[in-house]
């Protein structure tokens, strides 16, 4: 049996880390506390800043200390990041981070062409970044990357999946996000394996990364919601794509999902018309129209208001 769709979910904003790390045209720093700005101005309460990683494989994010140190403090609002190693851990302590993501892959071939290790070996690495983070205060989102299906394997397993869901809740983490990195999941799966992961988890919330590789990102949200999911990642205009799995299309659009919450009578405390302005500012910086749908629409369009 499907659980209660909650009145209000929270959307994390991914641009400037997910959105960002693919492009080869390099943002500022000035430019993204811009594009910060712009995001809290129109109702972005959790957004992922950046991840700290090393520059030479990941350029994009070589001012990721920098900017958290520059970003601007507003009530209500969370500046999160990604790490995937102890030196990480240590930067983004030392800038004072107060919430972190954190991943293990579901597949052994993803895990090793992205961390280089297999996943066992993964496991232990984020098991010690866990304790270590949750000893300086830091709030925990743990996740399992490829959860729906990988680009090099194929299916994977869901026994796999809930092992680690087993034991991150084993480790009291403060959140369990399920990724679709290769966006290869369908709403029966999806639904299926939050729900089992819902049970597993308990209090502990359950959120999705989702990506759009085939289409089918918005109808996985609504599948994973209808199943305990109460969070969400997301990307102004459905930008972004894993670097490390070919073909892999961006998040969910932001905006678009922001609409069809709000038009199931879910808040968001996103508004959506201020989004839409500016995700097509963004465009207009990358010079190239972004895969979303509503803000290439009339502006009339984006109202979350339904026309009388």
């Amino acid at each position: 049996m499907s659980l209660p769709i909650p009145d209000h979910v929270i959307i994390e904003e991914e641009a400037l880390r997910d959105g960002l790390q693919n492009e080869n045209r390099l943002f500022s720093t000035e430019e993204k506390l811009s594009l910060v700005q712009a995001l809290i101005g129109a109702g972005i309460k959790r957004i992922q800043v950046g991840s700290f990683v090393h520059p030479k494989w990941v350029p994009q994010m070589a001012d990721t200390d920098e900017l958290f140190r520059r970003l601007p403090r507003k009530t209500g609002v969370t500046y999160t990041a990604l790490v995937l190693n102890k030196k990480g851990l240590e930067r983004a302590i030392a800038c004072g981070v107060e919430h972190l993501s954190m991943s293990v892959s579901a597949s052994e071939t993803h895990s090793r062409k992205n961390t280089n290790c297999s996943t066992e070996e993964a496991w232990t690495r984020i098991e010690s970044l866990i304790r270590n983070a949750k000893d300086h205060g830091i709030i925990v989102r743990a996740g399992v990357m490829t959860a729906f299906g990988c680009a090099y394997e194929g299916k994977i397993p869901p026994e796999r999946v809930y092992r680690l869901v087993e034991r991150y809740t084993a480790l009291n983490v403060d959140e369990i996000n399920l990724a679709d990195t290769a966006g290869l999941g369908n709403p029966r799966l999806v639904h299926d394996i939050v729900k089992k992961a819902k049970d597993i988890a308990g209090s502990i919330p359950i959120s999705l990364h989702l990506h759009d590789t085939r289409g089918m990102g918005l109808a996985n949200l609504l599948s994973g919601l209808t199943a305990g999911a109460t969070i969400f990642d997301a990307c102004l205009g459905g930008l972004g794509g894993c670097p490390f799995i070919p073909n892999a299309a961006g998040n969910i659009a932001t905006e678009d999902a922001a609409f069809m919450l709000s038009e199931m009578g879910i808040e968001t405390g996103i508004d959506v018309s201020s989004l839409c302005s500016v995700t097509r500012a963004l465009e207009k910086t990358l010079s190239r129209k972004l895969p979303g749908r509503l803000a290439g629409l009339p502006s009339s369009t984006c109202s979350a208001e339904t026309p009388s």
